[in-house]
């Protein structure tokens, strides 16, 4: 990274050296709405560099020792440890998330991710059979696909995805794509990606639904869900943004709800007691808020945030990119806001009757990432999770991650699953050697 007092900007990271671009794209800070940071656009020129350098280290990097590689990530780990306020505040001022966030959860659980993968490295073992019959041993070997750390084994470039990304995917020499965004973008990607039958691991949206039945101990079910629905401005993949609440509660539920999410402080990412920053863009912001109209036009009921409720800012942070969260009612199924990702601090709560009913409704979506299920009824619990199509189902808690189990979802939410084993399966290639004796 270089900069100068008044502008950072950034350069791309090629080849174990930091590398200057021909032309740069203004980056804003979402809290100010101002022009902060430079950011290379990149292009083809950029990418065949990476893939060479990416190329000429990999013999090397994957002749190394499971152990040596381990060694690596731990002192990755450690070096992000080491700098956790400094990555921290650029998090931050990056995408506007509020630092405590950025220090109590980003930082440490890359950290996290960095340790575990170092560890889970050294316990994977290979299969073998013996056909006795045939006088025939055979066993399996992966071979790394990808590449990690030395000069060429990371290469980090900056750019738009028409310039930059499509470059990048339909490069002939990048065997696979692990990607976390959109559904249009990841539709772009297999396109691209087709003809070279690329391996692909797709993260993609999500219409997460919350079921609360009428035995939820709404105590820890209410302050929850608000984080389920606010956290991060609603900007994360597993957020909750359909809320079904059984109908002899919702009255009660619906109340209460709204109470605690007026409670969900906005403010300035740096300041410690804000429990929601700034959206990531101007543009972004722009679309949340038109969900919110069309809503509004449809007849629902907002019943607090957006258009509802005044936002307080410091002068310097009104031109930000803040909104202040927001519950939607008197909402039907067939809405845009209950059908399409908002990703924001956008949420819909509607009645339900019975437990089929609210399957099926919980369903009706493209979408099948992540759900919640609150109830005290254990034989409910285990009937609803096996029943809803979504790959993650949380009960009666939220975010609750296990890096040892696959990690993804079903439907349009995306393809394939993360975590210790799918990740080391879809990272490597498994070759079966047969050997007569």
């Amino acid at each position: 990274m270089a900069g100068t007092k008044a502008l950072l900007t950034l350069e791309n990271f090629i080849n174990g050296k930091f590398v200057p671009c021909n032309s740069y794209l203004d980056s804003y800070d979402p809290s100010t709405g101002e022009v902060y940071c430079r950011v290379p656009n990149s292009g083809k020129e950029e990418i065949e560099a990476a893939v060479e350098a990416a190329r000429a280290a990999f013999p090397g990097w994957s002749a190394r020792s499971p152990q040596e590689r381990s060694q690596v990530l731990h002192r990755l780990a450690d070096l992000l440890e080491q700098s956790l306020e400094e990555l921290a505040q650029a998090e931050s001022r990056d995408q506007g998330k509020t630092i405590t966030l950025a220090r109590t959860m980003d930082i440490p659980r890359s950290v996290q991710n960095f340790r575990f993968f170092a560890s889970s490295m050294l316990h994977h073992t290979s299969e073998c059979t013996h056909m006795d019959h045939l006088g025939c041993l055979h066993y399996t070997v992966r071979a790394p696909v990808g590449i990690g750390v030395p000069p060429g084994v990371v290469n980090i470039v900056f750019g738009t995805g028409p310039r930059v990304g499509e470059a990048l995917v339909s490069h002939p020499e990048v065997p696979l794509i692990s990607f976390t965004g959109s559904q249009p973008t990841a539709e772009r990607i297999t396109q691209l990606s087709a003809p070279h039958c690329k391996k692909l691991s797709l993260e993609l949206g999500g219409k997460n639904p919350a079921i609360i039945f009428e035995d939820a101990n709404l105590e820890e079910c209410i302050p929850t869900t608000v984080r389920s629905s606010f956290a991060n401005q609603g900007e994360i993949c597993l957020c909750t943004s359909r809320i079904f609440v059984q109908k002899s509660i919702y009255s009660e539920f619906l109340e209460k709800f709204v109470q605690a999410t007026r409670m969900w402080k906005v403010g300035v990412p740096s300041d410690p007691s804000a429990s929601m920053g700034a959206l990531i863009s101007k543009a972004h912001l722009e679309k949340v808020r038109s969900y919110i109209k069309r809503a509004r036009s449809e007849g629902a009921q907002i019943l607090c945030g957006e258009g509802v409720d005044t936002l307080s800012l410091p002068p310097r942070n009104r031109a930000g990119y803040f909104m202040l969260p927001t519950v939607i009612a008197d909402i039907k199924d067939e809405s845009c806001c209950m059908k399409e990702e908002i990703f924001g601090p956008v949420t819909c709560v509607v009645p339900f009757e019975s437990e089929e009913e609210v399957i099926q409704r919980a369903n009706s979506v493209k979408y099948g990432l992540a759900a919640t299920v609150w109830s005290n009824n254990v034989g409910r619990i285990h009937r609803v999770a096996k029943k809803l199509q979504s790959g993650l189902v949380w009960t009666n808690c939220w975010l609750i991650r296990e890096l040892n189990l696959p990690f993804g979802g079903m439907k349009s939410s995306g393809v394939g699953r993360e975590g210790a084993k799918d990740s080391y399966e879809f990272f490597t290639e498994v070759k079966t050697i047969t050997i007569k004796h």
